[in-house]
């Protein structure tokens, strides 16, 4: 067995699905040469604690910060995941801005640099299609990086603004809507950063077309400065 082989089989992996040939191509169509290619899809499954490093120290306090409030942590945490030394918190989407204000104020956690928020599309993962992922960072204890992960249904991709805590996650936030969808409510501006205002659909999606989209921009004009959009 090789050493990769060896690392991969002493992880905890969830399979959630199989990739057959490449970019989604089947039969003659396919001009890559890996119309044979078999590849299982995994992902880091749920962690048991203790986890180790510093994981379990954040683990149990923000745990703890929750119970205060009058909160069942397990209905607040998805689950923990260790892996390859990066640590993640899943969580519900209903309490992230309340998880994000104990990470950042809690003297004992203190993570005050959110580094912004990330789409990821899994059209597989049924009811949790869409995740946003989170990077925090405590500077008050020498940098650590914790991810946090929330999944929500195609169906309704809502997901609260976390601005009120991270104002930095401004253009992220809106970035990541732009691109996938995703509705951050109660930001204050939710509009597209990359695509015109009129876009349709979200073109980091999985399963936004690669080609073929009518694009029209003729007659396309600059409006005057003092009639432009305002985000203040």
């Amino acid at each position: 067995m090789s050493e990769i082989a060896k690392h991969d089989a002493s992880r905890n992996l969830e399979v959630i699905g199989v990739r057959e040939g490449m970019f989604g191509v089947h039969g003659s169509g396919d001009t890559t040469g890996f119309g044979g290619l078999v590849e299982p899809i995994v992902m880091p499954g749920n962690t048991t604690p203790p986890f180790g490093s510093w994981f379990d120290e954040v683990w149990e306090v923000l745990r703890e910060d929750l119970d205060g409030d009058g909160l069942d942590p397990d209905d607040v945490i998805v689950r923990g995941i260790a892996d390859r030394g990066e640590f993640t918190i899943e969580l519900t989407p209903e309490h992230l801005v309340q998880v994000c204000t104990h990470l950042r104020d809690d003297q004992d956690l203190r993570f005050e640099l959110c580094l912004g928020v990330s789409g990821v599309h899994y059209p597989a993962d049924t009811d949790r299609e869409l995740h946003a992922v989170y990077h925090l960072m405590s500077l008050t204890h020498g940098g650590r990086v914790l991810r946090l992960e929330v999944a929500v249904p195609d169906a309704h991709p809502h997901i609260p603004s976390v601005v009120s805590v991270y104002p930095g996650n401004d253009w992220q936030e809106r970035e990541t809507w732009d691109l996938f969808g995703i509705v951050f409510d109660g930001h204050p501006a939710l509009t597209r950063t990359a695509m015109p205002d009129d876009w349709v659909g979200h073109p980091q999606r999985k399963d936004y077309p690669l080609g073929g989209i009518p694009v029209e921009y003729k007659g396309a004009t600059v409006p005057p400065a003092d009639t432009r959009r305002r985000y203040w």
